[in-house]
């Protein structure tokens, strides 16, 4: 289980201060939609340099031109780069297909799909590395629960890893530990505390703990 910290409401040196601050703690650090609609994918290519050995995912959430779009990401210095679940198939291929070419990861986000357990057999057989299970910020304020959609996709997938994102913080870590995901998708849950430092090692140190039961 990894643990990827969710930045969506800064700017550049926002961004590298915050990451300095808890880079010991994390695994991937996710340059979000907000962010790089406000930066570009400068933003990834400044946090790539800067953190050399991160692991960096660039939340492009790319819906067309889908080959064109992870050559960009991979060429500003993304490792993981997203693609919505609601794009076409022949999209999600060309994502898959250029990030192989590239020695790039892709993410595809399941936000807002309906029939979660088909298109996750699909995108399953297109090759995708990851499959996420996002309960998206405004269906969060609806109490949505993500686990029962996490469940269904561990229970068809073969060859991709699945992720979980959507308003995950300590006091709800547990019970996202049980499920098992590969990876674990923190923003908020961090960024929003005090004391960033010692919220992501807490957070670390129980996935840490999950893994190896």
């Amino acid at each position: 289980m990894k643990l990827q910290l969710a930045l969506d409401l800064v700017n550049i040196p926002q961004a590298i201060e915050l990451v300095q601050e808890v880079e010991q703690h994390i695994d991937i650090v996710e340059i979000g939609t907000p962010v790089i609609n406000k930066e570009g994918l400068k933003a990834v290519s400044e946090l790539k340099a800067a953190f050399p050995n991160l692991t960096v995912l660039a939340d492009v959430k790319i819906m067309d031109a889908a080959g064109y779009e992870v050559a960009q990401a991979s060429a500003a210095g993304a490792d993981i780069v997203t693609i919505l679940a609601q794009a076409e198939d022949a999209s999600i291929k060309g994502a898959v297909e250029e990030a192989k070419k590239q020695g790039k990861e892709i993410l595809v986000d399941m936000i807002a799909v309906k029939d979660i357990k088909t298109r996750a057999e699909e995108l399953d057989a297109f090759g995708a590395d990851y499959i996420c299970v996002h309960t998206g910020y405004d269906l969060q304020a609806e109490g949505k629960d993500s686990f029962a959609d996490l469940r269904t996709i561990k229970s068809v997938v073969k060859n991709s890893k699945v992720a979980i994102a959507g308003g995950i913080k300590l006091e709800t870590l547990p019970e996202v530990i049980q499920e098992q995901p590969d990876l674990i998708i923190v923003g908020g849950g961090i960024t929003s505390k005090e004391d960033k430092k010692a919220e992501a090692e807490k957070i670390y140190k129980l996935i840490q703990e999950g893994a190896a039961v």
